[in-house]
């Protein structure tokens, strides 16, 4: 038996973790690669995030320092706030001293505070960049970021426990909750990583769109305060994200497309639903993808601002990344898709900057975390440095290390499909598509198949959800949809 003394919860006394024996199917909640989400008033509900909360409790008694307490934000979903009260006042109850947001803020100001205050964690309730029906949990651990694999099993190990003994009656410890400001120390911090003197003698005109997200009202605060031309659309807190997914890609940036043209802007940036992850928008209306993004600010960082340290990728990123390092002689790592793979590098070595294919960019200027208030700063810096607009930095790329065009496609699948179409492409005997040869395979996570001399495809099935994700790159744009419209032909007949 473990005892720990000084919380009503300590007192419960449970047998270790792993002596413990199921009698029930414990399936009704589970954790992703960050956190857990569900359909609000359907999974996710208010008994589902008292479970959650207890199970972090549990786990933060155990493995944390517990006197640090825990600091809970919130998003601008629908109910957010009240579900962050119910899992301070879970946490409360099993001892455990709790920060409340509040307002509304974005992730990266919960694992900013974790850290900066030396607090055991941090939850944050967003479901990201999901459609509006949904919502989550997502834990912060200790260091400011995305909890690691093993943190993430243990929490897991908490709340198969719960789920099958419930919730202990336990009294509600109110002076264990206290208010906290995220916001201010937040943009405080974030303030001092760009270079303003040059942003100011640019004298660009941004436009911000955070989706009528988290992020709301910060990026367009720090530029106004240093007198950078700054306006924002979709401001406002809205559950419904305007009738969109608040995911900063095509086709729900289409707003912020439309305000650029409007108002004859120098580039647009534009945050998903917890602020984690960027869109950017050249002045004509031409979208910048994630990897081009990525690429802009490691070549910023490593070749003009002479930041040391590797590059850190998930295996679904473009290869633009290791054609840069090995210009500036940095090490690349490439790591499963989940950004919790590319904190743990972060947090082991010097890794400047790690990133992933879907926005979520982390620099060591600052936290081992994605943030899309911080990625827009540096981009706009960027801007002012050279003396380019985004298309322009984006082609400057392509004539120095050769022209990187990528694609994705989205299947969804018949029940055993996605596993017929991965046993499909891991087989030795697909020589061919279309009219180039596989030369070689890798399956860090999926299979990546590459095509003579032009580039890459690979196939990767959900954890979650019946599909199966279809990714591209070479180095022409037709020859991508080829491989793309090629691949998801194939899958669809399996």
């Amino acid at each position: 038996m473990v005892k720990i003394v000084g919380t009503k919860l300590a007192s419960l006394r449970f047998a270790p973790v792993r002596s413990f024996a199921y009698t029930v199917p414990v399936n009704t909640i589970r954790f992703g690669t960050d956190g857990w989400r569900g359909v609000i008033a359907d999974d996710f509900t208010f008994e589902n995030v008292r479970k959650v909360a207890f199970a972090i409790a549990r786990y933060v008694v155990r493995a944390e320092k517990l006197e640090q307490g825990v600091i809970v934000g919130y998003d601008n979903r629908f109910g957010s706030e009240r579900f962050a009260q119910a899992v301070a006042e879970t946490m409360a109850m099993a001892g455990v001293p709790v920060w409340l947001s509040t307002s509304p803020c974005p992730s990266p100001a919960v694992s900013l505070l974790v850290r900066q205050r030396g607090a055991a964690g941090g939850v944050m309730i967003t479901a990201s960049h999901n459609p509006y029906r949904w919502n989550g949990v997502k834990f912060k651990a200790s260091y400011g970021s995305s909890a690691l694999p093993a943190i993430v099993e243990q929490i897991e190990q908490e709340l198969a426990i719960v789920q099958v003994q419930g919730l202990p009656k336990l009294p509600p410890r109110p002076a264990q909750i206290q208010p906290l400001d995220l916001l201010a120390p937040y943009l405080d911090t974030i303030d001092k990583l760009v270079d303003w003197e040059k942003l100011q003698a640019a004298r660009l005109r941004f436009v911000v769109d955070p989706m009528h997200g988290a992020a709301r009202g910060l990026l367009i605060s720090l530029m106004r305060r240093h007198g950078v031309a700054c306006e924002e659309i979709r401001g406002t807190r809205d559950p419904l994200f305007g009738g969109v997914h608040p995911e900063p890609i095509e086709p729900h940036v289409a707003a912020l497309r439309e305000a650029i043209r409007r108002g004859g802007y120098d580039a647009g940036f534009a945050a998903d639903g917890d602020g984690d992850r960027i869109g950017a928008i050249h002045s004509d209306g031409t979208f910048i993808t994630p990897h081009q993004i990525f690429s802009i600010l490691f070549w910023h960082l490593a070749g003009t601002r002479k930041v040391s340290g590797d590059l850190a990728k998930t295996f679904s990123t473009t290869k633009l990344l290791d054609k840069i390092a090995s210009s500036f002689g940095r090490r690349v790592y490439e790591v499963p898709v989940g950004f919790k793979y590319i904190c743990e590098l972060m947090l082991e070595g010097n890794i400047l900057i790690g990133g992933e294919e879907s926005g979520g960019i982390g620099t060591k200027l600052y936290l081992p975390e994605r943030d899309a208030t911080v990625s827009a700063l540096l981009l706009a810096e960027v801007m002012a440095c050279h003396g380019r607009s985004l298309a322009a930095l984006v082609a400057h790329l392509h004539s120095e290390y050769g022209e990187h065009h990528y694609g994705r496609v989205d299947l969804e699948l018949r029940p055993g499909q996605k596993e017929r179409a991965m046993e499909y492409f891991a087989d030795s005997h697909v020589a061919r598509l279309g009219d180039w040869p596989v030369v070689r395979r890798e399956d860090l996570d999926g299979i990546k198949l590459y095509v003579g001399e032009i580039g890459w495809v690979m196939v990767r099935g959900s954890g979650t959800e019946p599909m199966l994700r279809v990714y591209s790159e070479t180095t022409r744009a037709e020859n991508t949809q080829r491989l793309l419209n090629e691949v998801s032909e194939l899958v669809q007949a399996l």
